[in-house]
Parts: C-alpha cells; structure tokens; sequence
C-alpha cells in the first residue's frame, strides 16, 4: 500500500469516526432536549386538567359541571393518542377521558407519585407517561396521569436522522476525494526527490538535491540526503586519490626491484660483490616495499567500523615504555627523553589507562616517535615525550627540536601520502599521521600539531581516561 493510500484511509478514518461521535451528539442531545420538552408539557397540561376538572366540581349547578367537562375533554384531545386519568386519595379514578381500553395505572406509579410529587415513564414507540401530584387545599390531594405518543419528536428525529445520514455519506465521499487530492500535494517534493536521487550515479556524486532550502520535514529529509551526499563524495574522491598516490608509491620500490634484477641479468658474469650489491639493494627495496604495504593495511584497518575493534583496558605509560623501546631498537642513535607527570588520585580511574585497542595504539605511539627521530636527526636536542593524566584524559606530546614546517605544510599533514617539500630527502611515505588520525579518531580522541620551521614540531594524543 502506498503512502498516499494509507495517508487518505487514515485521514478518512479519523474524520469518520470524528463525525460519527458528533453526530451521536447531535442526535442524543436532541432526543434528550425534545422528550424533556415533551414532559414538561404533559406536566403543564396535567395542571390544567387538574386545576379545570376541580374547579368544575366545585360548581352547584350540574349543567355547569357538565358544560366544564366538556370542555375539558375537548381541550384535552390535542395530543396524538392522548388520555388522562384523575385519582382521588383512594387511588379512584374521577376523571378520565382519551383512550379506551389502556392498561390500568400500577399502583407503585401512583406511591411514587405521592412520595415524589411527579415521575415520568417511558414506554415504547415515543409514548411517554407522567404522574403529578396536585394539592387541593378542601378535597385533598389528586394524583393526575396524563399519557400521550410524542408523534412530532418521532417524525422530526426520523428526518435528523435521515439528513445526518446522507450528510455523513456526503462528508465521506468529499473527504475521501480532498484527502487523495490533497495527500498527493502534499507527497508531491517527495516524488521530486525520489526522481533527483534515481538520476544520480557514482559518477555524478556532485549533484544535490533541490528541495533542501526550507522547514518542513521533506527539506530537512533533503538536507540530511545532501549532507550523506557530501560524505560519499569526500569518500569517493579519498578513495580515488589513495588508490593513485598508493599505485604510484607501491610503484617506486617495484620499479627499483625489477631495475636490478634486470641490470644483472643483463650481465654474462658478475663478481660476488656486484651480486651481493644487487641484491642488498633489492632486499631494501623490498624492506621498503613491505613497509609501505603494512602502513597500507593499518590505515584500512583503521577506517573499520568502531565498534568492530576489540577493546581492552590499556595502560599508556606502559605503551610508551615498548614504543620507546622499539623506536630505540630502530633508530639506536636518537635520544628520546620520557616524561611521566604525577596521576591524579581518583576513584574508578586507572592511572594512565584507556579503553583501546593496543596494537593500534602502539602504531600510533610508533609513528609519531620515529617521525620526530628521523625528522630531528642531526639535532642536538633530543626528543621529549611527556605522558600527563587527568581525571578525563590522558596525553601524550611528543616535541622534537629538528626541521618544522610550514603552516600550509601542516593543514595537509593528514592527507594519506602527502610529504612536505621541505622534507623530500628524508626516507618515509606520508602515511603514518594519517594512520595515527584514524587511530585516534577509532579511539574518540583527538590529535594536535604545532611547529615553525627550523623550530621542531610538537604532537599532541589525547585520549579519554577509562573507568572500572
């Protein structure tokens, strides 16, 4: 089912069933308003009766008592089936006149008449009974039952029914029209972008939709769309300058292996030596090739997904100290000084701990060590590592007294495979602070750089402190 059609059938259930409770309104407060209506007259017609039959009585001259219930009986026949019925305080009727042939007035009604002072019983087809009670200051009291078919309530509800009948039909069809119509304006910006977002392709990821310029929620829904178009992009294009600047990295150590062999092949006879040389030279640039090609699958494993990177309780100080260790084994002449600051004593805190993944922590802790070692050699400062903690976080500065860069160098620093001008001689592949970004980034932490050229440079980690 559509959204169109759900929307109309639910647009239209809501006012049928709005309508319907109205018009039970209607219907009942009218009923209610008109046998009210309709007692009270039987009450005030009951009164004259009484007051018209007894003042009657009072009379000496029977033909003047008779002329009066004359009278009587012709007033009283106005009502429809209309018949009343006067009983002394014996419970005897002496006075009736309307139907003949009725039930007998119960005696409970009389009782509850004379405790009550008036009741009225409904009975079937609209016929409605009344008892009053009437005082009369020398005879005593009387009980009057007057009984009449509200005839023109059952004819005036009968044609309220019949019109809030076809008026709720007529409603129905109009709403049901005006909710289709008006349901497919209101869907008509999302069939627009559903035709927007069919039209674009990989190759078109440039392209936004156009209703993302309002409020309402079909440009909120296009602003989120442009905004997941926007990442794809970005994605597309890393992926599309990584594959290049990997095939042209992954080519240079290729390139060289494949020179050499081919020079010595070239070759009848060689000497040990002239082997041995080519030989080193294809070992280094395999060492290199093989370098390159675990920076490459760190990187990919840390644009996984978060969540898919098993966590553990890591101690930083720790970390540092196997760093160290193995940037010394690697570069056995640069001078890396540790620093460790004072941990702070708080409850449920691990001095110096994270919740991460250690082999991608030690990667990073590796990279930015060895960077300020090959890019501060021939310094005489050494490297200073300090590692301080607070309650919320752990960080780890790294700051080096060796070449710098500029600041135009640095906005780029990030960028997979991007190496500084000024650093072109010095061996490296410009991958390992973007592979330290990621790391950080898995890691719901953050990385800082600040250096001047000829001035050194100092990196910033820093990580959320972990609870236990």
């Amino acid at each position: 089912m559509s959204i169109r059609t759900r929307l109309t059938l639910q647009f239209v259930a809501i006012l049928v069933v709005t309508l319907l409770l109205f018009a039970a309104v209607i219907y009942f407060f009218t009923y209610q308003s008109r046998r009210e209506a309709f007692s009270e007259s039987l009450f005030a017609r009951a009164r004259i009766v009484a007051h018209v039959y007894l003042d009657g009585t009072r009379r000496s001259d029977e033909a003047s008592r008779a002329t009066y219930r004359r009278y009587l009986r012709q007033f009283y026949r106005t009502l429809p089936e209309e018949e009343v019925r006067v009983f002394d305080a014996r419970n005897q009727v002496v006075f009736e006149e309307g139907l003949a042939g009725r039930e007998a007035v119960p005696l409970s009604l009389l009782r509850a008449v004379r405790t009550d002072g008036r009741e009225v019983v409904l009975e079937d087809n609209y016929r409605q009974t009344i008892g009053m009670r009437y005082r009369d200051a020398v005879r005593g009291d009387f009980v009057v039952v007057a009984s009449s078919v509200d005839a023109d309530s059952h004819q005036k509800l009968q044609d309220l029914l019949t019109v809030l009948s076809f008026g709720l039909l007529a409603s129905f069809v109009i709403v049901g029209i005006g909710g289709w119509f008006f349901a497919g304006q209101a869907l008509k910006p999302m069939k627009r972008i559903i035709q927007e977002v069919d039209s674009i392709t990989a190759s078109d990821l440039h392209r936004r939709l156009s209703q993302a310029d309002g409020q309402d929620e079909v440009s909120l829904l296009a602003q989120r769309f442009n905004s997941l178009l926007n990442r794809l992009e970005t994605a597309f294009a890393g992926q599309r300058t990584f594959v290049r600047d990997a095939s042209h990295e992954l080519r240079t150590p290729l390139a060289a292996i494949i020179g050499q062999l081919e020079v010595a092949l070239l070759q009848q006879e060689r000497s040990p030596q002239e082997y041995r040389r080519v030989l080193q030279s294809t070992l280094d640039a395999a060492r290199l090739l093989k370098d390159l090609t675990n920076g490459l699958l760190q990187i990919a494993r840390a644009s996984d997904d978060p969540s898919q990177v098993p966590r553990t309780l890591v101690r930083l100080d720790e970390l540092l100290l196997l760093a160290h260790e193995e940037v010394h084994r690697r570069h056995p002449t640069c001078r890396i000084d540790l620093d460790f600051g004072e941990a702070p004593d708080a409850p449920r805190r691990v001095p110096y701990g994270v919740l991460g993944n250690e082999a991608l922590l030690l990667s990073a802790f590796l990279n930015i060590l060895e960077n300020a070692c090959k890019f501060s050699a021939g310094s005489p400062a050494p490297v200073v590592a300090t590692l301080t903690t607070s309650r919320t976080r752990v960080r780890l500065t790294v700051r080096d007294r060796g070449l710098g860069m500029s600041e135009a160098d640095r906005q780029q620093v990030f960028v997979p495979f991007f190496r500084a001008d000024s650093v072109r001689t010095v061996p490296g592949h410009g991958i390992g602070l973007p592979l330290t970004a990621k790391i950080m980034e898995l890691h719901e932490g953050e990385i800082t750089i600040e250096s001047e050229l000829a001035q050194g440079t100092a990196v910033t980690l820093s990580l959320p402190t972990a609870t236990v």
